[in-house]
């Protein structure tokens, strides 16, 4: 069968079946060449500046990119700001008052356009940065393959309804992720960004004062900061142990009771992925190989590519 009569298929399949579609062939770790060759080095100095200054912004770019990919793909939709005639997904449920980075986007953008004007998206920009975070902050590298358009849409019903939430069930969670076409392997190996970043005390509230799988002096140090009432927006690190360093440790905090989110723990309470995250705590290698991989993979999910979609020159609003 000719390669266009296949993607053509291929394509109609997709939209037939509503499968989430990757574009591997389509996306190219070498997209920009020629037309943007210091392209990576200008992100990976971007990201340099502002881990150095903050560290925790390795861990809330990689979140951002998290979040765009699995509200109609990887297309720079969290980005775009409310306007009269649209309505972004910074306000949605799991993006309001913890989505956080845009400015370094911003910043780094700029830099892209001032070297290779209108030619790099705010997508592909985004999913450079999440992998130059994890870097920095120790973590395994992987090729991007690139080639990404931007969304001029955005849609806050789906941030509110497919991103899941720091109280879903392993369940829950497996599905949605089978939902972007990621296994429940690759769910466990993503859900180890959690070994750096923070979450807010809202998140994380009845799990250090209702539940009981977790860990009793844990669960103690967390409510110094977190209490019952008020003091939402008071922020405890996702891995107690190394909170800025991207290790296996989240994996060790589990087994001891000590993952901060009930989705965390959810991971390792008596389930399928008992056994994959007890791997993970004594092989960091297993644990890195996995995550770069699964990143790959997610990177993937329903990419704009070709005509479609468009380059933004304002990664905040479309053209």
């Amino acid at each position: 069968m000719a390669p266009l009569i296949r993607n053509i298929l291929m394509t109609f399949l997709c939209v037939l079946l509503g499968f989430v579609c990757f574009s591997n062939a389509q996306l190219s770790a070498n997209f920009y060449g020629t037309s943007c060759r210091n392209l990576q080095t200008i992100v990976s100095n971007g990201m340099r500046q502002a881990v150095n200054r903050e560290p925790r912004l390795g861990a809330s770019i990689l979140r951002l990119f998290f979040h765009d990919c699995f509200v109609n793909g990887c297309d720079a939709s969290i980005l775009l700001d409310d306007t009269a005639t649209l309505t972004g997904e910074k306000n949605a449920n799991p993006n309001r008052n913890s989505a956080r980075g845009f400015e370094v986007i911003d910043t780094i953008k700029t830099q892209v356009e001032a070297a290779c004007p209108n030619a790099v998206s705010c997508a592909d920009i985004l999913a450079l940065a999440a992998r130059e975070g994890v870097v920095l902050l120790g973590g395994p590298s992987w090729a991007v393959p690139l080639g990404r358009r931007d969304a001029r849409t955005a849609s806050q019903s789906a941030a509110n309804t497919q991103i899941p939430a720091p109280t879903a069930s392993l369940s829950t969670l497996i599905s949605m992720f089978a939902a972007k076409g990621l296994n429940a392997r690759d769910m466990t190996a993503l859900s180890g960004s959690h070994t750096i970043g923070q979450a807010r005390c809202t998140g994380f509230r009845n799990r250090i004062y209702n539940e009981t799988n977790i860990d009793a002096q844990f669960a103690a140090t967390r409510r110094a900061t977190c209490p019952a009432s008020g003091g939402d927006a008071n922020l405890a690190p996702l891995d107690i142990q190394t909170p800025s360093r991207f290790d296996n440790n989240y994996y060790q905090n589990l087994v001891a009771r000590r993952g901060l989110l009930h989705s965390d723990q959810e991971l390792f309470n008596g389930g399928s992925q008992d056994a994959l995250v007890r791997s993970y705590s004594t092989n960091g290698v297993a644990f890195r190989n996995d995550f770069a991989a699964a990143m790959v993979k997610m990177g993937n999910i329903s990419p704009l590519i070709g005509t479609n979609g468009e380059i933004r020159r304002n990664c905040r609003a479309i053209n």
